[in-house]
């Protein structure tokens, strides 16, 4: 049978929600759901305060905005498949939907990641050249970096969805989790997944992992300048504008690479422990990004709390 053929006649995938807690799915869709909710209102109040505010037209809170998409398309993207599993228990999904799906969370993780480095030479920028700040980080820069950033991420990761439409599948395709995964559809591949095996590693090495080695680079440079500033407090003040941004690229880059050892020497491990690290993955940062921007950018924090206060009127 040829893969067209074969591609075709598969019915599709089976999500898996928690193994061995099928009875309780209503009960763990709640804190769930609940993260969701707080993730989706947090990052369109992120949107709403920089678009309307005026103040906060700046070179940091524009890529802010762009990591506040980037966090409701991850989560949008994904909702949908985990309540249908553990509300329904409807676990099969279309293979051209798993594909799509697959996509669309890859490619906004690589954005996210393209968007936390962008905020890291933003602040380099700030503390080595404060007076060069708006000359160099104008908005037609900004707008440059955020396409660039998209245009990589999009290209990258649409040949690994065209790639994995050409290998052989069984009749029963058991997912790991309750979205798609390339990492995941590759493990019930049925044909030779090599060259999907090493595109998925070339984009990793290419993205997340480039991405993570300029941002060492850049907060060296950062740390160094800092340390040369005669002043303590000045040199207090210049780490607590990147204390955001460093808590922003812990909670992203920690359950990635937590999700990437589990898959490599995990094996052994619970299938539930499989399914935490990628539901860590995939939530925490969209939950957790405004949360620590509302509490620790004072602009930020100030808008709110103006907003909070003009609803109760």
């Amino acid at each position: 049978m040829s893969f067209s053929n074969e591609t075709a006649s598969i019915p599709g995938f089976l999500l898996t929600g928690f193994p061995g807690l099928e009875k309780h799915h209503i009960w763990l869709s709640i804190p769930i759901c609940s993260m969701y909710l707080v993730a989706i209102a947090g990052n369109c109040t992120i949107l709403f305060i920089i678009k309307k505010d005026q103040a906060l037209h700046e070179p940091m809170y524009y890529f802010l905005f762009m990591l506040a998409l980037s966090d409701l398309g991850i989560s949008s993207v994904t909702l949908p498949t985990m309540l249908s599993v553990l509300w329904f228990n409807h676990c099969t999904i279309n293979f051209n939907a798993c594909l799509i799906q697959m996509y669309f969370i890859h490619t906004f993780s690589i954005v996210e990641s393209g968007i936390l480095l962008s905020m890291a030479f933003d602040r380099l920028v700030a503390i080595r050249n404060p007076l060069r700040y708006t000359t160099i980080l104008t908005n037609r820069t900004i707008i440059k970096i955020g396409v660039g950033v998209a245009i990589r991420a999009g290209f990258l990761v649409f040949p690994a969805s065209f790639l994995l439409k050409r290998l052989q599948y069984g009749r029963v395709n058991v997912l790991s989790y309750s979205f798609c995964l390339h990492q995941d559809i590759l493990k019930v591949v049925r044909s030779d997944r090599k060259i999907s095996s090493i595109y998925g590693l070339m984009v990793v090495i290419s993205s997340m992992v480039l991405d993570c080695i300029l941002l060492v680079l850049s907060y060296i440079m950062i740390l160094k300048t800092v340390l040369s500033i005669a002043s303590k407090l000045e040199r207090l003040r210049a780490l607590n504008t990147c204390i955001s941004h460093i808590c922003a690229v812990l909670t992203f880059y920690i359950p990635m690479i937590g999700l990437s050892m589990i898959h490599r020497y995990g094996k052994n491990a619970p299938p539930v422990v499989h399914i935490l690290m990628a539901n860590v993955y995939l939530l925490v940062p969209p939950l957790m990004n405004p949360i620590v921007y509302s509490v620790k950018t004072k602009q930020i924090r100030a808008r709110i709390v103006k907003l909070f206060q003009k609803g109760k009127k």
